[in-house]
């Protein structure tokens, strides 16, 4: 063996051991809160494209509906056209007739 060592020896040895422990639970507790900070943020970023996803949604069924309601006014105007363009058909061939003398 070798030979022994003294007393202030083994004190500075375990000063050293126990400044190491102290740091690396200090190192520790900085990664732990390190990991609960992109937990946290991995949550939120989730939540947020869940929010997104459902707006999309709500996003797409409001598009389907101003379709439908523009389809609604342009189907709307292409019937008064129609009737327009149909009583001033009937007014020429009237007249037409009227002056042929039917």
């Amino acid at each position: 063996m070798g030979d022994p060592i003294s007393r202030e020896e083994h004190e500075e040895f375990r000063k050293r051991i126990e400044a190491e422990d102290n740091r690396q639970n200090r190192r520790i507790e900085l990664l732990e809160k390190s990991v609960e900070q992109f937990t946290n943020l991995t949550t939120a970023v989730q939540k947020l494209a869940d929010n997104m996803e459902s707006m999309l949604k709500e996003q797409e069924q409001q598009g389907e509906r101003l379709e439908k309601l523009e389809g609604r006014d342009g189907e709307k105007w292409r019937n008064v056209t129609g009737y327009i363009i149909t009583f001033v058909l009937g007014l020429a061939i009237s007249y037409l007739f009227k002056t042929a003398g039917f």
